[in-house]
């Protein structure tokens, strides 16, 4: 088993093929942390738990005052009787005071992983997969008991991290803060990664040390955002992509959040991690509880690479489900940037009809298909069909897409409503607002209130209503806006801080809803973009549309950034027309084919307009793509050269047999008198010899690793170049 647990020294040990994540109860009932990081047998731990006299750091515990709680590794820390440091929950009383002291009273070790009641997570397919620990800590002046739960995924190198408080008292009792996780380390010689941006440039790579104080990453935003994703690491200061230790930690949550690393006045490193406590409250009467979303925590002692293979690995087997977890993607074209609303029946299958002929496998129709939706200034909240745009409905529409070889898709925003609707004439209450203030608008719409019953049941039969209605093999689900006027009608003035949280809890009970009544419908995430590329959201559509920009330059950095966490199978890149209409880039077709390709791939642009040279260069790439997507969907990643460290960019997909392996290398800008290019590739097998398909030339593993691989001068910007690899003998 992965965890077990030395009764003799009260520590337990969580261990993984190559990770040790090693724990004391201590005689006052605090649980100290011993060690994380590379597996190790057992403990000496004299050797590895030491306490000593510091000044201005209170003693807890009278006659000892070498023992304070500012100074010990803590595993689930409070704040208010000695530790001075941010603590990972608070509570208030009924008399208004915040102090809690919990204390270890028990534990549970089983096989296999439970669900958390109302939240998306990891999970187990046998028992045998994984091991759980829930130790039971409890405060018993104020009836207060936490479980915490860590689960060992031994195979995939993964633990995961999730509390759980119960009220067991007769007095309320006011949660301020409920993050998910904390661990203290022994020092502070690290580097922060986090992936942070703006729209239209998400989750780019920032490093930067840590320094004395707090450093955090948050978003107040409703959503897990396009400016900061829910996602650190710590970094040795000698860790890179292929070497070094480097510890993640990702939250399994799409709403708002926290992740905080402070250094104290003895330079250690706290990291913790969980639903933001800004602005969040959550009443906890007798005998209610409160679950916190997950925490998967990752540990590499070969650098950033390897973490996110563990990342990818578990992610992509044991947080997204259902039928198309395993199965290769369609080719898809979008209408968006080739009509925006302006559409009428014949123009989509004037695009179908085209699509068919290049090789395409399913037609998507975005925004503008129902209510009066000619602009983003109505409608959202009426769908129903727009019979003036599509006389034959949906259906007819589906029907005749199907007919040209195509499947047929649909785009929502399912969670947001127009004031010019007829749903917000009727229900004007139903968004969330605060009474006697005005609304604000974003992309012309509100919220709707999803912490409201009636409203996730409307949705729920909204959106079913409409894909029982047709031939719809895949939907894309957008959320265009954040919150403001965050306060639900229906809330006492008491529980009106729970309201974002109720949103996040809501919004997963309608995609639990609707994902498990559709199991054959293929569903997208998507936020203005990347706003809400989360793991919360993989847990119910296996992917995720990563930016609005569909700039093949600006592509580069989003998706290389996003494989730091996610697998690329999550990941859904388009080609799109030129100028780019986001940033008005001129790029050659092949290479916005190649960024494209890289991940799930598609186009949106209008096939109809494209001349004759285009329009066999993307039939060639629909067929290269089907050849190779197994390949890029489920191979190991590698990242080779990083955009954001120069003028180049590189990354290579090899099959699980190390057969098999594809080499993108893009150029931004052209150098004149360059230097000799060679690329150093990775994950192949030094025994084999490979043939590049291209030309038929032959190289040896041991030779493409240690030498590399020469990439010849290519004229002009924006220029790239796939190879593709096969093992001969």
């Amino acid at each position: 088993m992965g965890i077990y647990f030395d009764e003799v020294n009260k520590v337990f040990y969580l261990n993984t093929k190559e990770t040790s994540y090693i724990m004391k109860v201590l005689d006052t009932g605090y649980i100290t942390n011993l060690h994380y990081g590379k597996r190790i047998r057992n403990v000496n731990v004299k050797n590895l738990y030491q306490m000593k006299l510091r000044a201005f750091s209170p003693n807890p515990i009278p006659g000892d005052i070498q023992f304070s709680l500012d100074t010990l590794r803590q595993e689930y820390p409070q704040y208010g009787n000695s530790d001075m440091r941010i603590p990972a929950y608070q509570v208030q009383l009924e008399e208004g005071n915040t102090i809690s002291d919990l204390k270890y009273l028990k534990h549970r070790i089983y096989k296999g992983k439970e669900k958390l009641e109302g939240l998306p997570a990891t999970y187990v397919e046998n028992e045998n997969e994984a091991t759980t620990l829930d130790i039971e800590l409890y405060d018993d002046v104020i009836d207060l008991k936490v479980i915490l739960t860590y689960t060992v995924f031994e195979d995939y190198n993964a633990i995961t991290r999730s509390v759980k408080f119960v009220n067991e008292g007769i007095k309320d009792i006011k949660l301020l803060r409920a993050l998910s996780m904390n661990v203290d380390f022994k020092d502070d010689d690290f580097d922060m990664l986090q992936l942070s941006g703006a729209w239209a440039r998400e989750r780019h790579i920032v490093r930067r040390p840590l320094t004395s104080g707090l450093q955090a990453i948050e978003s107040r935003r409703g959503a897990s955002s396009h400016q900061q994703n829910p996602f650190l690491c710590l970094m040795r200061k000698n860790a890179d992509e292929y070497n070094g230790e480097v510890y993640g930690f990702s939250l399994v949550y799409s709403g708002n959040f926290a992740a905080y690393v402070e250094v104290d006045q003895f330079s250690t490193a706290r990291v913790s991690m969980g639903i933001n406590p800004f602005d969040f409250t959550w009443l906890l009467k007798s005998n209610e509880s409160f679950q916190t979303p997950e925490v998967v925590m990752v540990y590499s002692d070969q650098g950033l690479n390897k973490m996110s293979e563990i990342y990818h690995k578990l992610y992509r087997e044991r947080l997204c489900r259902g039928k198309f977890r395993d199965m290769v993607r369609p080719v898809l074209i979008n209408n968006w940037e080739a009509t925006y609303f302006k559409f009428n029946e014949k123009k989509l299958l004037d695009i179908a009809k085209e699509a068919a002929k290049l090789g395409i496998e399913l037609f998507v129709l975005d925004d503008g298909w129902f209510g009066k939706r000619n602009c983003d200034d109505s409608s959202l909240g009426d769908w129903y069909v727009d019979k003036v745009k599509l006389p034959d409905g949906l259906e007819g529409l589906a029907k005749k897409v199907n007919e040209t070889g195509l499947k047929f898709g649909l785009w929502f925003e399912p969670e947001m409503v127009s004031p010019d609707s007829d749903l917000y004439r009727k229900h004007p209450d139903w968004c969330l607002h605060v009474p006697n203030r005005s609304r604000s608008l974003g992309r012309n719409q509100l919220i709707l209130d999803l912490s409201r019953d009636e409203v996730c049941e409307f949705i729920i039969k909204s959106v079913s209503d409409i894909l029982n209605s047709a031939n719809i093999s895949y939907v894309k689900w957008d959320m265009n806006r954040h919150m403001t006027e965050i306060s639900s009608e229906l809330l006492p003035p008491e529980r009106q801080k729970e309201t974002a949280h109720r949103y996040v809890l809501g919004l997963y009970k309608v995609l639990e809803k609707i994902t498990s009544s559709f199991p054959d419908v293929l569903f997208e995430g998507c936020s203005g973009g990347g706003g809400r590329f989360d793991p919360g959201m993989l847990y119910y559509m296996p992917q995720i549309w990563a930016s609005d920009d569909t700039d093949a330059i600006e592509r580069i950095k989003v998706q290389y950034g996003t494989s730091i966490v996610y697998p690329i199978s999550t990941i859904c890149s388009h080609l799109s027309a030129v100028p780019n209409h986001q940033i008005g880039r001129i790029t050659p077709i092949k290479t916005r084919g190649n960024v494209a390709m890289s991940a799930e791939f598609g186009y949106e642009l209008d096939l109809s307009k494209l001349n004759e040279e285009d329009k066999e260069e993307i039939k060639n790439q629909v067929k290269t793509y089907k050849e190779i997507r197994n390949i890029i969907s489920f191979g190991d990643f590698y990242r080779l050269e990083s955009p954001f460290d120069g003028n180049e960019a590189a990354w290579m997909f090899v099959t699980e047999d190390k057969r098999e392996f594809i080499v993108f290398y893009f150029k931004v800008l052209v150098v004149p008198n360059a230097p000799d290019k060679y690329l150093k590739l990775r994950g192949i097998n030094d025994d084999f010899n490979y043939m590049l398909i291209d030309n038929g030339e032959i190289y040896g593993g041991d030779e493409l690793q240690n030498a590399g691989l020469y990439i010849p001068d290519i004229p002009g910007d924006f220029q790239s170049v796939m190879l593709r690899f096969k093992a001969v003998e």
